[in-house]
């Protein structure tokens, strides 16, 4: 049975280790001791060498006790969006919050103790399961760097759960988009903006010709687009002589997005040649969509698990990656479950007490539904 006191504690403890992407290192020292101290195999990979950071994923291991039953695991995310430093927790009517001037970090620390927890009573209980795996990466949110450099083949998975989404809780995401990121740098040419502004190019407004020019926001209902992210110029007395403009399109539909790209390419080269400026484009697939199909294991799994404890296990879509999208590449079925957590990557972030316990009861229950699976 979900220990509520104990969860409750471990998101907490969670919470307030500062864990921002690439300087998670405090948070997997802490979590690895504590899942030594379940009792569980645990071992870290060499990540933070291959993507710069002072972390790498940590791996926790429950051998299996079925015979025969399948190879599962529970995943989550150290790292924040931003840095959690100085964090306070404030409850409020069964509601944490934070109380300080950062996020509360259930992104996705509403995943992990949860996943652990599950894990625990698991073990507590003696009741029947196959090998159960937890995987917890770092640089999740810079672009799933964590999980991309995991090595997951030896382990022999045959699904799993990837928690780290929001309400509502038994809800799943077995469809997502294909991410590109996109970047744009214009060079136009440098002179006194006083003096000689004639005989400059403004790099930034060859670069606003072009936005001006592309669709952006929603272009179709599964389809966005936008500018994130502008940098450039010297100062206000010189025609700014290049600027660097960062940007996304998305989609689940291929094609799609590969038409939003081309536009937006296409954009950028016809204001560079009219100001008779250059632009320099680099295009990066950032990861790939997924689709599980409704009725694989690992979605059939999960919706008998949330029937059981009474929820409504809908299937949804989304246009937001996660580390499933990478375990799905791999070859490893993965859909992502919902947390609770609301109002991520803003200070307003927060889940409720309930919400906590209800997600822990879930994952326990994909657990013991894989086991008879």
């Amino acid at each position: 049975m979900i220990q509520e006191d104990r969860l409750i504690d471990l998101f907490k403890t969670l919470c307030l280790i500062n864990a921002p992407a690439l300087e998670e290192a405090d948070a997997v020292a802490w979590t690895k001791q504590y899942l030594i101290d379940l009792g569980l195999e645990v071992w870290e990979d060499q990540a933070g060498a291959k993507i710069g950071g002072n972390a790498n994923n940590l791996f926790a291991k429950l051998p299996g006790n079925k015979p025969g039953a399948p190879r599962v695991f529970l995943s989550a995310h150290f790292d924040t969006v931003e840095p959690t430093a100085g964090l306070i927790i404030e409850e409020r009517d069964g509601v944490f919050y934070s109380a300080s001037d950062t996020i509360l970090g259930a992104d996705d620390k509403a995943g992990m103790a949860p996943a652990i927890e599950a894990v625990r009573v698991l073990k507590e209980s003696g009741e029947p399961h196959g090998d159960v795996y937890l995987l917890f990466s770092c640089a999740e949110e810079i672009g799933l760097k964590g999980a991309a450099a995991m090595e997951l083949a030896d382990l022999n998975l045959d699904f799993g759960y990837v928690l780290d989404t929001g309400p509502p809780v038994g809800t799943f995401v077995t469809r997502t988009a294909t991410h590109d990121k996109i970047e744009f740098l214009v060079h136009g040419k440098p002179a006194h903006a006083g003096k000689d502004p004639e005989k400059g190019i403004n790099a930034i407004q060859v670069a606003a010709t072009a936005i001006s020019r592309i669709k952006s926001g929603r272009i179709r209902p599964e389809t966005t687009a936008n500018f994130g992210i502008i940098e450039g110029g010297t100062g206000t007395n010189v025609v700014c002589p290049s600027v660097r403009i960062r940007a996304e399109a998305r989609s689940t539909q291929v094609p799609e997005l590969d038409q939003q790209i081309e536009h937006m390419i296409r954009e950028f080269n016809r204001a560079a040649e009219e100001w008779g400026a250059t632009v320099e484009i680099k295009h990066v697939r950032h990861y790939d969509a997924y689709e599980v199909p409704s009725e694989s294991r690992v979605v059939q799994v999960a919706q008998r698990a949330s029937s059981k404890l009474g929820f409504t296990p809908t299937l949804r879509t989304t246009l937001g990656g996660s580390d499933a999208n990478i375990f799905n590449a791999m070859g490893i079925p993965a859909i992502v479950v919902a947390t609770g957590m609301d109002k991520i990557h803003t200070h307003d972030e927060y889940i409720s007490r309930k919400d906590l316990v209800d997600g822990a009861r879930l994952a326990l229950e994909l657990l013991r539904e894989a086991a008879q699976s």
